[in-house]
């Protein structure tokens, strides 16, 4: 609305706009106006009264927080009758609340308390009813619910619902009382809950806390706000910290996560910090016994050079690789690819991107010329009429993006999702397209198809701004609904009717995740979603785009920073000569012009004795890449590993020397998350030990290797960063410990940064049509191994588990591995839900649980690969797609054996 109002609060004349409530108005001209359950946009149901006000001409009070204005209203905030009223407001609300500020873990940060002060109640309850007592709900390892501390103002209801959109939070009345029907009680695992607290978090008293609250007093902090090491949504929280521990995280309100945290956020990302099993002091290995021992920095320094070195000289400086780590700061992935290329002099330096979204850096880079998430997330989940969701679980593997799905479906966006499995976003859709694993590609070229020829291709975008969509068109054109449907085993129907609702929808992003990029035709599936995009126009502009969710916090970072064995930072190739000669000059080195191997590459040439030392920066490639034999018999055949980390993972046990490694707490830094946001991450403890900072370390490894590195802080790394990378020339430290929030293309120090990206013209200047012909998955199933294996994460757990797997909370919802089977499949089987199941593949066996029923299609399974008692990759297939070398994690074929017990 833009229709002006005039009114009057406390006798100041204001000009505001229709449509707006008192309470915001007062609240814009610094008015104070006390309120308990109002949470603007969430909760304004006006149910406490403490923010009543008086209106001239009426003899009724009104709620300030869901009253609008109107011409010529004069409202009085702080008469003597709105205090008497709010005062009685209090103390009905304090006759009903059983007072014990002394022993309430929220006391300090309780707004009821701070009202009662406010408006000189007595700390000590003479309001108090005889209402009976209903038992407080605590099992729940996370958060807990005291009835006797509600006032019923439902604002964990209203959280719940319309921001987080799990309803599972209900209001309930015994007689006059209301209470809140918390799924925190025995039962709690079974709930739908999602332990995110959430709740918690908006809960004005100590009604309905998180626990570790009771840990430490709000005023006996330190609150150090940084950004979470998980996925790579990149929400911002503050780490909570006594007597240097982080006892608690609390969430901020960042611009990615609006407030939000999810569970791994919320409770899994600090416990591993302080875990008695962190590596404290580097550890030499006995090769001959397999034991390892303490060693000093300086030996295990000095060993590492001579044993690079040697190999080196021997072998040539490509015989060397080293891998960094993506849930490392940007300053350490630039610091380890700088240790790579200019002391070990070879171009063989990746990260864990090889094996999730390589496919999307070299997809999106060929198409559109910068191989990153097009539009911000705000921007694709809050005012779009569409939104496609391809290959991509975000309730599981980016929560609070799928919460702002969930959110946008709320309030009526369209939702079409692409996935093999009944993911629970598919319950919401208005089409859920269930493709046979491995077909997008055919999906995409169907769905162009039908969009060209029902006329409804964007023909003046194409012609302007595109090239290549005649060779595209001849491709297509092949790929009928019809044909389409019987590849990916579709309904025809859906599939076109899908295609007209994104060609029509005004704002509609594809948002894709694994599900398109792990296979061995992963680049072409982007390509061909980026195809689908251009042919409609929907680049370049708000609320549309090409959106890969990225997997790990620092994923995006790390390839920016030049983790990549063709890429120096800002993705600069080292086939360019006029940037090697940049970069020669900067660093005075001679740098190689010979891209190096890619991570899955270094394995198979490890086996070959052409890699013969590997250093690698915070992965766990025994867990976590495919077909685990292979990379065990890779590394068992390299002369000499070293390993960085904060843990003895299962890949460390055959290092030759492991470093300790700091966790994100532990030191400065930033991440980029997977809309490109740089953002500052800040040390908040110094945990005991012998740990060293990792940039420290590689500068050591530097210098003794004879490349003189000095030392240098991260916000001075960053410079250094800046200075040679275009995209980040205008990021600083001091620009974000400032406020500002940057997204890169930020070229220079007054650039605001770009949240949208190819907005006038792409990267590579047009847009380029790939046209891909379908090609099935390298292994299908056949009469020895008759099902398809598809793997992903689940909620609770984080890749490896060596963060997630330290909270004992998280390992208590869910601590052991499953298959989902369908219910036709384990009936003809002879398998019930929970028996034991042997799945082998033709590189190994596991055991595991069977989960039956419909979230997988018959002939298909569904596997996570976080847990030990049975690792998914010792089963998938280790081939590569051909442009980027990404494993085919989501399709190899199994077959499944009742398990003896």
């Amino acid at each position: 609305m833009t229709e002006k109002v005039n009114l009057v609060i406390n006798g100041i004349n204001i000009e505001t706009v229709a449509g707006r409530t008192i309470l915001e108005v007062a609240k814009e001209h610094g008015i104070y106006i006390p309120t308990l359950c109002y949470l603007k946009d969430v909760n304004e149901i006006g149910a406490c009264r403490m923010c009543v006000v008086e209106v001239k001409g009426h003899s009724h009070l009104f709620p300030a927080c869901n009253t609008k204005v109107w011409q010529g209203m004069s409202v009085e905030t702080d008469s003597e009758k709105v205090k008497l009223s709010r005062q009685f407001v209090l103390q009905l609300i304090l006759a009903h609340h059983t007072v014990r500020c002394l022993s309430c873990c929220k006391s300090g940060d309780c707004d009821l308390q701070k009202l009662a002060t406010e408006f000189e109640l007595p700390t000590v309850n003479p309001y108090s009813s005889d209402d009976a007592k209903l038992p407080s709900k605590t099992d729940n390892p996370f958060l807990a619910y005291y009835p006797e501390l509600c006032i019923g103002c439902q604002r964990c209801v209203s959280v719940c619902s319309r921001r987080v959109g799990n309803g599972v939070l209900n209001a309930s009345k015994i007689g006059t009382r209301t209470f809140i029907d918390a799924p925190f009680g025995q039962d709690w695992k079974n709930t739908e809950c999602e332990l995110c607290g959430n709740c918690a978090t908006v809960c004005p008293t100590g009604a309905l806390v998180a626990k570790n609250m009771g840990k430490y007093q709000t005023g006996n902090v330190n609150r150090v706000l940084t950004t979470c090491p998980h996925c790579a949504t990149g929400c911002q929280f503050y780490l909570m910290v006594k007597d240097n521990k982080i006892v608690d995280v609390q969430p901020a309100e960042g611009p990615s996560n609006r407030g939000l945290l999810c569970v791994k956020g919320r409770f899994g990302s600090f416990n591993f910090v302080n875990s008695p099993d962190r590596l404290k002091h580097p550890l030499i290995r006995n090769r001959e016994t397999g034991e390892f021992r303490e060693a000093s920095w300086d030996e295990a320094l000095d060993l590492i050079a001579m044993k690079f070195g040697e190999i080196k000289e021997r072998y040539g400086a490509d015989s060397l690789a080293g891998f960094a780590c993506s849930r490392s700061p940007n300053e350490d992935c630039y610091m380890l690819q700088k240790m790579v290329r200019c002391a070990f002099g070879t171009n063989n330096v990746d990260n864990c991107a090889r094996v999730c979204h390589s496919a999307t850096v070299a997809g999106l880079a060929m198409t559109l010329g910068s191989g990153a998430m097009t539009n911000p997330i705000g921007d694709i989940t809050n005012d779009v009429d569409l939104i496609m969701l391809v290959g991509s679980n975000p309730e599981e593997a980016h929560p609070v993006i799928g919460m702002q799905i969930r959110q946008a479906v709320a309030r009526g966006t369209h939702l079409i999702v692409v996935d093999p499995r009944k993911i629970r976003l598919a319950k919401d859709a208005d089409i859920h397209i269930r493709l046979k694993p491995g077909t997008n590609v055919a999906f995409a070229n169907g769905m162009i198809n039908i969009i060209i020829n029902e006329g409804l291709a964007d023909e003046k975008f194409i012609r302007e701004r595109t090239e290549g969509f005649e060779e595209l068109k001849e491709i297509v054109k092949d790929y009928t609904p019809e044909k389409v449907a019987e590849i990916c085993n579709i309904d025809v129907d859906q599939l076109c009717e899908a295609a007209r609702m994104y060609a029509k929808a005004k704002k509609a992003p594809i948002i894709y995740c694994l599900g398109v990029t792990e296979h061995s035709s992963g680049t072409e599936g982007v390509m061909s979603l980026s195809n689908l995009a251009m042919v409609v126009g929907k680049i370049g502009k708000s609320g549309c785009g090409v959106n890969p969710l990225r997997g790990q916090n620092n994923v995006q970072g790390a390839c920016d920073m030049g983790a990549l064995p063709g890429d120096f930072p800002g993705y600069q190739k080292v086939t360019n000569e006029r940037v090697v000669e940049k970069f020669e000059k900067a660093w005075n080195v001679k740098l190689s012009r010979k891209p190096g191997l890619h991570a899955t590459d270094v394995f198979p040439a490890a086996v070959r004795k052409e890699i013969r030392g590997l250093f690698i920066f915070g992965e766990d490639p025994v867990v976590s890449d495919p077909d685990q034999g292979h990379v065990i018999k890779a590394l068992e055949s390299l002369d000499f590993l070293v390993l960085c980390d904060l843990f003895m993972t299962k890949t460390a046990k055959y290092a030759d020397v492991i470093l300790p490694g700091t966790s994100y707490a532990e030191k400065e830094g930033t991440f980029s998350n997977t809309e490109r946001r740089v953002q500052r991450v800040r040390k908040a403890v110094t945990v005991e030990g012998e740990m060293r900072l990792d940039t420290d370390i590689f500068t050591d490894i530097m210098n003794r290797m004879g490349y003189p590195q000095p030392y240098l802080r991260a916000d001075e790394i960053m410079d250094e960063i800046a200075s040679l990378t275009p995209s980040f020339g205008g990021i600083s430290h001091k620009r974000l410990d400032a406020g500002e929030s940057l997204q890169w293309p930020c070229p220079d120090k007054n650039h605001p940064g770009t949240p949208i990206l190819h907005t006038e013209k792409f990267a590579r200047g047009l847009g380029l049509f790939y046209p891909a012909p379908y090609r099935e998955s390298m292994e299908l199933p056949d009469d020895d191994y008759p099902f398809i294996l598809m793997t992903g994460r689940v909620l609770y757990h984080y890749n490896a588990m060596a963060m997630t797997g330290r909270t004992p909370g998280l390992v208590e919802k869910s601590g052991s591995s499953f298959i989902e089977i369908n219910t036709e499949d384990a009936l003809r089987l002879g398998i019930s839900d929970g028996d034991s199941v042997k799945l082998t593949s033709r590189r190994g066996s596991v055991v595991s649980k069977a989960r039956v029923g419909d979230k997988v299609s018959v002939g298909e399974t569904w596997m996570p690969f976080h847990f030990s008692d049975a690792f998914a990759n010792v089963l998938t297939n280790a081939v590569l797609d051909k442009f980027a070398r990404i494993p085919e994690y989501k399709v190899c074929a199994i077959k499944i054996e009742k398990a003896e017990e």
